[in-house]
Formats: C-alpha cells, sequence, structure tokens
C-alpha cells in the first residue's frame, strides 16, 4: 500500500512557533498520554482546526479546497473537509513545509513506470509519524504477547533502509526496530533479511531466514519470533518452505505482521489461505498472524483486530477516522455494502489530513474489511515490488 524515507540531515530550526507546529506538538501529547489524563478537544473540533491551517498553510490543498467551493467558514462539521485523491500526490507537492525543510520524502509504491507519490517530511511530522505508527504497532501487534519484547528476535523480510530510503513501510520497521532497543543503524542490521536487485526489485534471503528460524535458545527459554513483511513476501516464504520441505514450530507468543496486496503480481492468494500456509509452516497460531493496512501518503495505519461475532476487522486509532464512500454518489455507504475508503488522519498535519484511496472495502458496524482495488485504479502496494 506504500512506500517512504530519508533524506538531508535534520534542520536545527524549524518553524518553532508555526500553528501547524503546535498542532503537532498538541497530538504528539495525545498519542502519548496516560488515559485517565486530561485530552485535547474531541476529534471533529480537531479536525476542523487542522482544516483551517492547512487551508492557510498548503498552497497546493488551498487550491483544491477553492476550487471546490469549499473554505473554513462552511464547513461545519469534519466530513465536509475536502479530500485529496492519494493519486494527486504524484503531481503535486501537497505539503505546507518549504523545499529547505523537507528531510525526508516517501514515495508511493507501485509498478515499474508509474509515477510514484510523495509526502514530504520534516523533523516534526516525522515524530509524530513515528510516535502514531509505534502507539499502533505497540498496542496492536506487540501488546498480546512477549514478542515485543526486546529479548525477542526480529524477522524483517524487507531491504534495509540504507537500500530503500524512500519506503515508508521500512521507515516503519526501522522505528519499530529502534524502539525495540535496537542498535544504531549499520549498513544492514542483522534483522534485514531483504535486499534488491539492480532494478529496484525486493528480493530474500531464504538461506537466513531458515537458518534464523532454526535457532534455538537452551531448554524452553526460547524467545518468541516476531515477523514482519509483505503479504507477498511471505507467500515466497511459504512457497521455499514447501519447496524445501521445512516447518517450524516457534516458540509461543511469536507472531507475523504482514501488509500489502497483489495486484498485477502473477500470483494471488487469499488471506485465509495465506495464513493457513504461514500456520502450518511457522506453527503459529492463525490468532497471532496480524495484518496492517497504510499507505505512504498517511501517517497513521491500522490493523485488523477481533470484532464482533469474532470477526477480524480493521480499525484506525482515535486520531484518524475512516469514511466507506459511495464512488457513485459520493456519501457513505450502509453497513453491509461496498465502497471506497475515505481516510482523515490528524497525524498528517503538515500534508494533508483527508485523503481518498482507490482502496474498496466492506462497512460493518465496528470496522471494515477490505476488498482489493477499485476497478481501473492503479495498482500499488509494496507487495508489488517483491519477487
Amino acid at each position: 500500500m506504500r512506500a517512504g524515507c530519508r533524506g538531508k540531515p535534520a534542520l536545527k530550526k524549524h518553524r518553532m512557533n508555526h500553528p501547524l507546529s503546535s498542532f503537532a506538538a498538541r497530538l504528539r501529547a495525545e498519542i502519548a498520554r496516560p488515559p485517565a489524563a486530561p485530552g485535547l478537544p474531541p476529534f471533529p473540533e480537531l479536525a476542523l482546526e487542522l482544516f483551517a491551517l492547512q487551508f492557510q498553510h498548503n498552497a497546493a490543498y488551498r487550491r483544491i479546497c477553492e476550487a471546490r467551493g469549499v473554505t473554513p467558514s462552511g464547513v461545519l462539521h469534519w466530513t465536509q473537509i475536502p479530500a485529496v485523491p492519494a493519486a494527486a500526490f504524484k503531481e503535486l507537492e501537497l505539503t505546507s513545509l518549504a523545499p529547505e525543510e523537507r528531510t525526508a520524502v516517501f514515495h508511493s509504491s507501485g509498478t515499474t513506470g508509474q509515477t510514484p507519490g510523495r509526502h514530504f517530511h520534516g523533523p516534526e511530522s516525522l515524530a509524530l509519524y513515528e510516535a502514531s505508527l509505534w502507539s499502533g504497532f505497540e498496542s496492536n501487534v506487540t501488546g498480546h504477547s512477549g514478542a515485543g519484547s526486546a529479548a525477542s528476535r526480529l524477522l524483517i523480510l524487507t531491504p534495509p533502509p540504507a537500500q530503500v530510503p524512500h519506503s515508508s513501510l521500512v521507515h516503519m520497521f526501522e522505528t519499530v526496530r529502534r524502539k525495540r532497543g535496537g542498535a544504531s543503524l549499520p549498513a544492514r542490521p542483522p534483522e534485514y533479511f531483504g535486499n534488491t536487485t539492480a532494478a529496484g526489485v525486493w528480493t530474500m534471503d531464504f538461506e537466513a531466514i531458515v537458518e534464523a528460524l532454526s535457532e534455538k535458545a537452551d531448554g524452553a527459554s526460547s524467545p518468541p519470533q516476531l515477523l514482519l513483511g509483505t503479504a507477498f513476501s511471505f507467500v515466497h516464504l511459504v512457497d521455499y518452505l514447501a519447496e524445501k520441505n521445512r516447518q517450524f514450530v516457534l516458540p509461543p507468543g511469536s507472531r507475523v505482521m504482514e501488509t500489502g496486496g497483489y495486484k498485477n503480481r502473477s500470483r494471488t492468494m487469499p488471506k485465509s489461505q495465506l495464513h493457513a500456509l504461514l500456520t502450518d509452516r511457522l506453527g503459529i497460531p492463525p490468532e497471532n498472524i496480524l495484518c496492517e493496512y497504510g499507505m505512504s501518503e498517511l501517517s497513521s495505519q491500522a490493523y485488523d483486530t477481533p470484532g464482533a461475532h469474532s470477526e477480524r476487522l480493521f480499525h484506525f486509532p482515535p486520531w484518524a477516522r475512516v469514511q466507506i464512500l459511495s464512488p457513485e454518489t459520493g456519501r457513505e455507504v450502509g453497513v453491509g455494502e461496498t465502497g471506497l475508503v475515505r481516510v482523515f488522519d490528524l497525524a498528517n498535519v503538515f500534508s494533508v489530513a483527508a485523503v481518498q484511496t482507490e482502496d474498496l472495502a466492506l462497512r460493518h458496524p465496528d470496522g471494515f474489511s477490505l476488498m482489493g482495488r477499485a476497478p481501473l485504479a492503479e495498482p500499488r502496494g509494496c507487495s508489488l515490488l517483491t519477487i
């Protein structure tokens, strides 16, 4: 669904008294605050406040809003805030950051020949992005088992950041690695098991992965394994294990987090089938296999978590909201109906908070389930980079 990051060194000074900086600092504090502590105003109020700031300070976004005849004075509810198509990040510089303030840029992923979307970041926006992603990851991936401890083994099935400096997914994984106590970044941290070809295609070192999966600690003290990667990385991994007739029973608490889709790939696989193969080849129970939904154009991620009747549905954190909209009417669909995913992400302070995706989802009373890409939408996603 996305890609992303690093660039020039951080600036020593960065618009310290800018109202967007103030909003970002307040939101970071909100993300980090204990549940019982006093919080910010409700989401609808914050969304209207941020829209007014982005209309004022993001020139490209302001032109879009004015072309639609929408200004902050005429918006009474956050659902009326104009959303920009994710594809607009390919054509426009949808940022409030001046060129000298852009210390990083995340690129959307897609098929060869496509123009990537660009999501510009500075030190403050990266700090907010990392706070948002870590909160979601810690709550959904590592919060229910020992897999999040620094003593557990982390296996990342992507190239390291040095090889893919514009991948938001890899930046996310590197943030997780560092916050779990990872050492300062060498050229290739030992937790990464991917590489890139000269053409930029992602590959994996299967022999090294098998060796890591085979490692045993003394007695019953083997730490959990935490495997992170794209869905297609895991397809290739289970195919390799089947070819080599290898099966594992990973230590209790081991987990898998997969993300991404299969558009325009020669082999696709339903999520249920992939998860069954992961359970068979890695010995990880289905409830310890999680899916993440993210985009380079966003700063927050959704995870599939148990909903009503044991369904696994995607949910964003409290500082992001999702609507499922009819492509015909532009209105929110009813429960049980399918539409396009629109995300309003407050953590997108320095770009555009309201992003219209080309992803289809089924609306549920307490979440949404992904249904693929809209017809004629350009294929995208980190899985497209993987062979």
